[in-house]
C-alpha cells in the first residue's frame, strides 16, 4: 500500500508545483489588469475567476501531497485521517462556488458577444462582395445565338459603382447595358443598384433605348443627388431584324467590329441625373454574325502610366488585333494589358463586356 501511496504522494506534488507556477502567473495578470481596468470590469472578474481557480488546484494537489507523504513516513503513528486535510480546498470550493457560477456565466456572455461581433465583422466584409455580385455578376445567362465574355475588378473604394446586365426584354430582343456611378462608397453602390433595376422595367415598357434613359433621368434626377451623376450605354439587339440600337448616357465609346472595321458608339446624351429634362436619340446598325461589341467602364480607359492614360484608342485596337478572339478572352486580354500599362495599382473599378452575335 505504502509504494502506491509514495507514489500517489509524488505525482501530487509535481502536479501542485505546475499549479503553483500557472496560479503566481495569474495573480500577477490579475493584479495588472485590475489596475489597469478597474476592480469591477468584466476582464477583472475574469481574470480574478482564473486565479482563484488555480489556487484551488494547486492546493487540492498539495493536500494530497501531504497526506501521502505523512502516511507513508509516519506508518500506523499518523491515521490515514490525515486525508482529511482535503476538506480544505472542498471549503474553498464551497466558499467560493457562487462566485465560479457567476464568472462563469460572465465568459459565457463575453463568448457570445465576441462571436455576434466576428459575425458582424464577417457581414461587413462579405458585404462589398454581395453588392459587387449584384451589380456585375460572375455569370451570365445564355442566349441562343450569341456569346458574352465579361470581366470585373474591384477597384480600391470599399463599395462598387460599375455595373452591367444583359437580359431579355421580349422573344426576339436582348438589352446588353453597362454603366458607372461618379463617387464611391454605400451611396454610388445604391445608386447603381437602383439604375441597374429601374432600367429592366423601362427597357421593357419601351422598345426604344433613348426612352428607357429618359424615364430613368427623370425618376433618378433628384435634389439630393446633385453630386451623383451616371454614364451608362444600352444596347438592344433585334434578332428577328438583325440590328442593334443604342443610346449612350455620356458613356465612353462601345466600340463595334462590323463590315471588317472597328466602329465607335458615342455618347447620344448627357449624363444621367446631370440635367432632369435631358434628353437622348438612338442610332440603329445592322448586325450580321460574327459582329463583335465591346463594352467597358471609364476604370479601364483612363488608366495611368504617369501622365499618359491608356484610351478608347489602344481598347479599339484590341478588338482589331483580333476581332474573331473569344469574347471572354477579349474581356480578359483588355484588363491584363491595361494592368501591365499601369503605373501604379488601378484604383478605379472596371467592369468589361464583349457580345458577338453567332
Amino acid at each position: 500500500m505504502k509504494p502506491i501511496l509514495a507514489l500517489v504522494g509524488v505525482a501530487s506534488m509535481v502536479a501542485a508545483l505546475v499549479w503553483a507556477r500557472s496560479t503566481r502567473r495569474l495573480h500577477l495578470v490579475w493584479k495588472r489588469v485590475e489596475h489597469e481596468r478597474g476592480h469591477d470590469a468584466d476582464v477583472t472578474v475574469l481574470a480574478r475567476s482564473a486565479f482563484r481557480k488555480d489556487l484551488h488546484t494547486t492546493c487540492l494537489y498539495g493536500v494530497l501531497a501531504l497526506a501521502a507523504g505523512g502516511v507513508v513516513l509516519a506508518g500506523e503513528r499518523i491515521p490515514s485521517l490525515l486525508f482529511l486535510l482535503i476538506l480544505v480546498p472542498v471549503a474553498l470550493s464551497v466558499a467560493y462556488g457562487r462566485d465560479f457560477a457567476r464568472e462563469t456565466r460572465l465568459a459565457e456572455d463575453r463568448t457570445t458577444i465576441e462571436r455576434k461581433a466576428e459575425e458582424v465583422l464577417s457581414q461587413e466584409e462579405l458585404a462589398p462582395k454581395k453588392w459587387a455580385a449584384r451589380l456585375a455578376p460572375e455569370e451570365l445567362p445564355d442566349f441562343a445565338g450569341f456569346e458574352l465574355g465579361r470581366v470585373y475588378q474591384a477597384g480600391t473604394g470599399v463599395m462598387a459603382g460599375d455595373f452591367y446586365d444583359v437580359f431579355r426584354v421580349a422573344p426576339s430582343r436582348i438589352a446588353a447595358v453597362i454603366g458607372d456611378v461618379t463617387g464611391r462608397g454605400i451611396d454610388a453602390s445604391i445608386t447603381a443598384f437602383q439604375a441597374k433595376y429601374l432600367l429592366r422595367v423601362f427597357l421593357r415598357q419601351y422598345r426604344d433605348p433613348a426612352q428607357a434613359l429618359e424615364e430613368l433621368n427623370t425618376q433618378m434626377a433628384a435634389p439630393e443627388r446633385m453630386e451623383e451623376f451616371i454614364s451608362l450605354v444600352v444596347v438592344l439587339f433585334d434578332t428577328d431584324a438583325g440590328t442593334l440600337r443604342f443610346a449612350s448616357a455620356g458613356h465612353p465609346a462601345a466600340w463595334l467590329w462590323h463590315d471588317k472595321e472597328v466602329r465607335p458608339l458615342r455618347a447620344t446624351g448627357p449624363l444621367l441625373m446631370l440635367d432632369p429634362n435631358g434628353s437622348y436619340h438612338s442610332r440603329e446598325i445592322d448586325l450580321d454574325v460574327g459582329d463583335l461589341l465591346l463594352l467597358y467602364t471609364d476604370g479601364l480607359a483612363e488608366v495611368r502610366n504617369g501622365e499618359q492614360i491608356f484610351g478608347e484608342e489602344r481598347i479599339a485596337n484590341a478588338v482589331r488585333r483580333d476581332p474573331n478572339v473569344a469574347a471572354g478572352v477579349l474581356c480578359k486580354n483588355l484588363l491584363e494589358t491595361a494592368r501591365d500599362f499601369a503605373s501604379e495599382t488601378m484604383g478605379d473599378d472596371v467592369a468589361i463586356l464583349a457580345i458577338r452575335r453567332t
